[in-house]
Formats: structure tokens, sequence, C-alpha cells
């Protein structure tokens, strides 16, 4: 079978969108070596987050001078007549969008929808942003053959935000990447602890620090712990609430932001922290639970939403802006060496159900009801 993917956020995306196709794509030429799988990228990258090797993956880029040029218009139409000529059985979007055509051209197609966030909480997107995002994610809903949600949650807002029918609608959970499976030996931990200067014991967060991540209640949390705390992510313009909340409180040696780190230094530090703390408002998912939990290293996160599905019955979970209750259970975690083992080895016992074969398995199956 030849599958063809939307790839752009593949080859130019670091994090959630990008990471979430590179993982997929991997899965699937591993477990399911004998299909192409056709990666549509409308420009070349700079940087080289993903590299197409073996001989069941190809990136395709624009064949004419008029598309290299116009490369959106290419993703969005222009790219179906590769398609055919590609003689491409499946088409999926993996991140809420296909092209125009695709039915007229007898493509099947697949659309993963991560989350409708930009309808739930539409004060932390631009007017223009949420007319653009709902535009193309309800028209690949509705053109789409079939409809992949990353959540339970993302199934239920499909439903009551586009109308789509929910049997057309199957979920399958994200993964992690492998990176983050690895057990890294004590020399490699304390390299890495040294490189950052980590304490001995830290809270860990990881994720764009935004408002909708809402890291300072962590801050706030940590403020009466004798604990530090590690934030890894993208500083967004809300960072500044928080740089103000530890200068005012005399933080500064308690606090460390780091950015810009390797993908095995990520690992290594989630298997250094003493607990990961995620107390976003809403996600699709989060992934980040996922790689805590791997990782071996207790969770605390949001009590509502999807959190729930990714963290399992053995995390804790809080109202996300309680500071009172977050600090109690980072506490518990810190004080309770019995408490803490047995949220690792639970937590990473549960977090087998996002493994690799049992997601291309699930997916795989889809692909082939289609066809």
């Amino acid at each position: 079978m030849n599958i063809g993917f939307e790839a752009k956020r593949v080859f130019h995306n670091k994090t959630g969108l990008g990471n979430y196709g590179r993982d997929l794509i991997r899965i699937l030429s591993t477990y399911y070596s004998e299909n192409k799988y056709l990666l549509y990228n409308p420009k070349s990258s700079k940087e080289t987050l993903f590299v197409t090797k073996g001989t069941n993956v190809f990136e395709k880029n624009p064949n004419s001078i008029f598309y290299k040029k116009f490369k959106n218009w290419w993703r969005q139409k222009g790219v179906v007549q590769d398609l055919v000529d590609d003689k491409i059985d499946l088409f999926h979007g993996l991140s809420g969008e296909i092209p125009m055509g695709l039915r007229k051209k007898n493509i099947k197609s697949i659309v993963t929808i991560h989350d409708l966030i930009f309808v739930r909480y539409p004060q932390f997107y631009s007017y223009f942003d949420r007319r653009i995002h709902l535009y193309k994610f309800k028209k690949a809903a509705q053109k789409a053959d079939l409809i992949v949600a990353i959540s339970e949650q993302t199934k239920s807002d499909i439903v009551s935000f586009l109308g789509i029918n929910e049997s057309k609608i199957k979920v399958i959970y994200q993964g992690c990447q492998e990176v983050f499976k690895n057990q890294y030996t004590s020399t490699q931990k304390e390299a890495v602890k040294q490189k950052f200067q980590l304490p001995n014991t830290f809270v860990l967060n990881v994720g764009t620090i935004e408002e909708r991540k809402n890291a300072l209640t962590i801050v706030k949390a940590i403020k009466q712990l004798d604990i530090s705390l590690v934030l890894i992510g993208k500083q967004t313009s809300y960072a500044n609430q928080i740089h103000e909340y530890i200068k005012a409180n005399d933080l500064h040696d308690r606090v460390l932001f780091l950015q810009g780190i390797s993908a095995e230094e990520l690992a290594t530090i989630y298997q250094l922290a003493t607990v990961f703390v995620y107390p976003s408002i809403f996600e699709g998912f989060g992934i980040p639970i996922i790689e805590a939990l791997f990782s071996k290293t207790p969770v605390i996160t949001n009590k509502n939403g999807v959190f729930p599905e990714a963290g399992g019955p053995t995390s804790m979970y809080i109202e996300p802006f309680d500071v009172t209750d977050l600090q109690y259970k980072i506490n518990q975690i810190v004080a309770d060496t019995n408490l803490s083992n047995e949220m690792k080895e639970k937590g990473f016992e549960f977090a087998q159900k996002f493994n690799d074969k049992l997601i291309a398995e699930k997916l795989m199956g889809y692909y082939l009801e289609l066809k």
C-alpha cells in the first residue's frame, strides 16, 4: 500500500505536532515495512528534524516552479495530482488538514484532529486564527473518510463543536518518542545534571511557557517548600508574570529556565526529576505526561478534561489553580519514598497502553478498512 502524509510539520515543527507526525511515521514504517510512506513537504527544511531513511519512507516536494513559489496552494490543492501520479492509496492529514479534491480522484483520506482548544478557550487565540482553524478543521472533518482523535476528550469536542457523527471518529492515543523509553546511566545523568546545574531534588514542568500551561501555579506552590523548580520550554509574554513573581518573592535561586536542549538531555532530566507537575488548563492529550510516566517519574496534573486519560489511576490530580493542594501533593511525594516508588512503577505499567506496537496495529487496521 502507498500511504501519503501531509508532512509540513514533520519537517518544520520541533515540538507537539511535529513530534506526533515523526513518531507515527517511524512506528508505521517499522512495524509495517512492506508499505511505502510518502511525506508531502511543501519546502525543504534547513534543520534536520526528520531524515527519511530505509527503503520505505520518501520525502516529496513540489515539482513545478509555480508550486515551489506558491507552497500553500500546493498543500491545499496542487498536491492532489502528485498523489495520483504516485499512486497513493490513502492520504493521512496529520494535523487537522487535508487537501481539496481527494474524493474526485478516489483517494481515501484520514485526518488527525489533536484538539479544539481554540473553540473552548478563544481568549488564547486571535480572531483571525480562530476563524482559520475552525474553517480548516471543520472542512477536513466533513471531507475525510475517517477522523482520528488523540483522546476521548477530543472525540467529544469534535462531536460537540464540529457536528460530526461519533461513528466517523476513532480514538488512537499518542505515543512518545523512543528516547523517553531509554534508561540512562548514572554517568549520563550526572553529566546532564552538571551541564545544567540541576539541584538534587526538583519539580519538573515541560511545555511552552504560556498562560494556558499555567506554570505560575507551580512557582507559587514551591514558595513554601524546600524544593526547586525546572521549567523547560519556549517563553512567551506570559513568562513575564513568572519572572515578576520570582523577583517579588526572592525565588531566583530556586527556579531554573531551560530551552533548546536535545531530546536525549530532556529525557535524562525527566529521569532526574523528583516529580513532574503539569497543571495545564486544557490539552488535546498532554504528551509530556506520557513522557514522565515512561521515565518513571511521579505525575501531578489537572483532575479535569483529558488529563486522567493520560495520567492513569496512580497519578495525582488537582484543580489547576489550587496552589495549596498542589503544595500538599508535592510534599507528599517528596516525603514518602514508598508512595513515590509506587507511583513510578504503576505509572510505568499504565504507560504501556501507549506503546508503539499497539498504536501501529490500531492505525493500520483503520487504514486497511478504508483501502
